[in-house]
C-alpha cells in the first residue's frame, strides 16, 4: 500500500522572534506518491544494490529521515516500489492470462513486456529481472522477495496453459510447465537485451518470432 502524503509539519505557533529560523528549518513537504514514484527509477535504473541512499533521497526530493519516517529502511521502501511496479507496470498480466486462446495469452505478455522493458522514457529493462540478479549479502532478501512473486506469477500462467491444454488449444501432446517456462525464458531474455541496450525492433522481431513459432489449433 501506497504510504499517505507524508508533511513534517509544525505547530502553528511560531514565536515572532524564531520564526525566519523555523521557516529555515521547516523539513520540505512532499507528496509519498511522487517521491515513491522517482525511487521506483533509481532502483529500475540502479538495481537494488546500486542505488544508494543518497541517490534516492537525491531524486526522490527529500531526507534520509524523512525517507526513514514516510517509508522505513531502504529494503521497505523497495519493496513499495516492487508493489508499485506491478500496479502500473506490469498491469497488463492480469488481462493477458483472461485472453481466450494460448496463443492470445502469450502475445499480450509479449506486447506488455515490450512496453515495459524498451524504454519510452522509463529505464529499459526489468525491474525484476535486475533485482533478482542481484548476489550481494545486502540483497539476498530482496532477491527472494522478488522470485517469490515471480513464482507466484509463473503458477498462474501454468494454471491457464493447463485450461488450454484442456480445452484442446494445441494440437498435440504439450507440458503446462514447460511451456511457462518457455514463454519466461523468453521474456527474462528480452529484459535482459534491452537493459543492454538492444534496440526495440530486435526486441519486436523476437516476439514476432516466438508468435510465430508458438503452436496452436
Amino acid at each position: 500500500m501506497v504510504a499517505p502524503c507524508w508533511t513534517n509539519a509544525v505547530s502553528n505557533y511560531i514565536p515572532a522572534d524564531m520564526e525566519q529560523l523555523a521557516i529555515r528549518g521547516r523539513p520540505r513537504e512532499f507528496c509519498c506518491e511522487e517521491a515513491l514514484a522517482a525511487a521506483l527509477r533509481v532502483f529500475w535504473s540502479k538495481g537494488y544494490e546500486g542505488a544508494s541512499l543518497n541517490d534516492l533521497t537525491e531524486a526522490m526530493g527529500i531526507t534520509r529521515p524523512s525517507l526513514y519516517a514516510a517509508f522505513g529502511n531502504k529494503e521497505a521502501l523497495f519493496r513499495q516500489t516492487l508493489d508499485l511496479y506491478e500496479r502500473e507496470k506490469q498491469a497488463y498480466i492480469g488481462p493477458a492470462l483472461e485472453r481466450p486462446t494460448a496463443r492470445g495469452v502469450v502475445k499480450y505478455f509479449l506486447d506488455g513486456a515490450l512496453a515495459n522493458i524498451a524504454g519510452n522514457g522509463e529505464p529499459c529493462g526489468c525491474l525484476g529481472v535486475i533485482s533478482s540478479t542481484a548476489c550481494g549479502a545486502e540483497a539476498q532478501s530482496i532477491r527472494e522477495e522478488v522470485l517469490k512473486r515471480g513464482r507466484i506469477v509463473q503458477q498462474a500462467i501454468i494454471a491457464r496453459m493447463q485450461r488450454a491444454i484442456d480445452e484442446g488449444d494445441f494440437p498435440g501432446p504439450a507440458d503446462a510447465e514447460a511451456i511457462t517456462k518457455y514463454l519466461v525464458a523468453v521474456l527474462q531474455g528480452m529484459a535482459v537485451m534491452a537493459g543492454a541496450g538492444t534496440p526495440r525492433e530486435e526486441l519486436e522481431r523476437i516476439a514476432e518470432t516466438t508468435l510465430a513459432m508458438w503452436p496452436s489449433r
